[in-house]
């Protein structure tokens, strides 16, 4: 090893001694996984709205609000 490559060793070190060797990363594979969530995520919104767009919120009148009305126009008809 030359002498310039041993200096710029001892000056790392000490910088890599910093890191705290308990400390854990997510790393690639955590936001592969991040990621991946987020597209299923995204795709079963997408799936919502295109089936919710199929949905007829138009409601039918209730039996028993029609009866009452046929009877009271009896009533003054």
């Amino acid at each position: 090893m030359s002498a310039s490559a041993s200096l710029a060793m001892t000056h790392l070190v000490p910088l890599a001694k910093e890191l705290d060797e308990d400390k854990v990363t997510p790393g690639v594979l955590g936001f592969i996984v991040f990621a991946v969530m987020a597209l299923a995520v995204w795709a079963l919104m997408k799936s919502m709205n295109r089936h919710m767009g199929r949905v007829d919120f138009a409601e039918s009148g209730d039996p028993g609000t029609e009866k009452a009305e046929a009877a009271a126009a009896e009533k003054r008809g």
